[in-house]
């Protein structure tokens, strides 16, 4: 079966909560699933200030530990209509990586979360989907399978290019069960694809 990263940087706990979801969903079709996160780029004693949620029990990964995954899951809030610095400034340490091809062919995703509907999910699943194609990964997203993203009965996320959650202005949404599931229902997706490239 396969090795699964979920890749996170959360900054209220949202995305980290996607990422456990996502997490499940991949270990549902079989895959060995570690959760890890990006440093933390802003000063300890600002964020503590902007009521960061520090306490993450995610151990922070190393670039050099992408290439022992099969599959390899992004995700981040949006800032601005892209992926955090915090991000980024992660993967722009896989130069050498790149350089060498060394995750040529493996299987890559992405989620993201937005204070709003119209926050800019779909263009982050793309600023992430952009650096994982560079590094020549397969790209899986999330199809309408997941068929609770079309629902008009409530305000929800999802994106058949990812999993997304709103998490409102001032953060106080949660993931809402169909959120999650669409977290599950992509991760799954991920686990499955790369069960049959290197099962």
């Amino acid at each position: 079966m396969s090795n699964v990263l979920v890749l996170y940087y959360s900054t209220y706990g949202h995305i980290e909560t996607m990422a456990h979801a996502m997490a499940e969903g991949a270990r549902s079709a079989g895959a060995t699933v570690d959760v890890k996160r990006v440093p933390e780029t802003v000063p300890e004693e600002i964020a503590r200030h902007a009521h960061f949620k520090l306490d993450q029990a995610a151990p922070v990964a190393t670039i050099d530990e992408l290439v022992h995954y099969d599959a390899i899951v992004v995700g981040c809030p949006t800032r601005f209509g892209r992926m955090p610095a915090q991000m980024a400034a992660f993967l722009d340490q896989a130069g050498g990586l790149w350089a060498k091809g060394a995750l040529h062919g493996k299987v890559g995703a992405a989620f993201t979360s937005t204070a709003t509907q119209h926050g800019g999910q779909e263009v982050t699943l793309f600023s992430v989907i952009t650096n994982l194609l560079h590094f020549g990964m397969v790209i899986v997203g999330l199809p309408y399978s997941h068929a609770g993203q079309m629902t008009l009965d409530e305000i929800v996320g999802g994106s058949p290019y990812g999993a997304t959650t709103i998490a409102g202005g001032q953060g106080q949404r949660q993931p809402s069960a169909i959120e999650l599931e669409g977290a599950r229902h992509q991760g799954q997706l991920v686990a499955q694809t790369a069960n049959k490239l290197f099962g």
